[in-house]
């Protein structure tokens, strides 16, 4: 049994790229292969999930818009926002994806917390929740049994594309990132921070982060 965790810090990087490296990943990875988290940043863009309508892009001007093959609708990427790509063999983790939900869910409202943020999940609408503000979106994909794209977690951006579109596909929904509540938030506490959360809830030990792909 694959008992260790691989999380990678991959700073900022295109999102095409990271994308390809996942699918690549995923469709290659054997039952030997250890789970990996990635976490980064993306230059500015907007993704449009598998089910994503048109309809909630409103005027996303000059950002690139990408069609992925995640979950969800429409989302927006940004320097400053923490994501975590979550690759984990499930059926050797003994989880459903509605499980995988839950941990991706309670990590980030376990940092908030330690950030002196209350937030909270909802059932009916993915993601990680403030005063009814969103403040982590959530899109996944599953391959072979496992799955890839992961979370995305407001820390301290830019949110005024946010305004751009609908998020996730609910009009007029707000959006808020971490400094607002707590001004001495760091991206780079707060990645580690993620990342022991993660694991933890996973089952696996606190992880060592590589930088880089090697």
């Amino acid at each position: 049994m694959v008992n260790t965790l691989i999380c990678r810090d991959l700073g900022v990087i295109d999102y095409l790229e990271t994308w390809e490296q996942m699918k690549d990943f995923t469709q290659q990875r054997d039952k030997q292969d250890a789970d990996e988290i990635w976490l980064l940043e993306h230059p500015s863009l907007f993704t449009q999930g598998q089910a994503g309508k048109e309809e909630h892009l409103l005027a996303p001007g000059d950002i690139p818009v990408i069609q992925v093959d995640r979950g969800g609708q429409v989302t927006y990427h940004g320097p400053g926002q923490l994501v975590a790509y979550v690759m984990v063999d499930l059926k050797r983790l003994g989880i459903g994806v509605r499980d995988l939900v839950s941990v991706l869910e309670n990590s980030v409202v376990n940092v908030l917390q330690g950030n002196d943020i209350s937030a909270y999940p909802k059932a009916d609408a993915p993601g990680v929740y403030v005063d009814e503000q969103k403040i982590a979106s959530l899109g996944l994909r599953v391959r072979r049994g496992c799955s890839f794209h992961g979370l995305a977690l407001n820390v301290d951006m830019d949110l005024s594309p946010f305004d751009r579109i609908n998020p996730c596909g609910y009009q007029g929904l707000k959006m808020l990132d971490m400094k607002a509540r707590n001004h001495t938030v760091s991206l780079s506490n707060v990645k580690i921070q993620l990342a022991n959360q993660l694991a933890e809830l996973l089952g696996y030990e606190h992880p060592t982060i590589q930088q880089g792909w090697k």
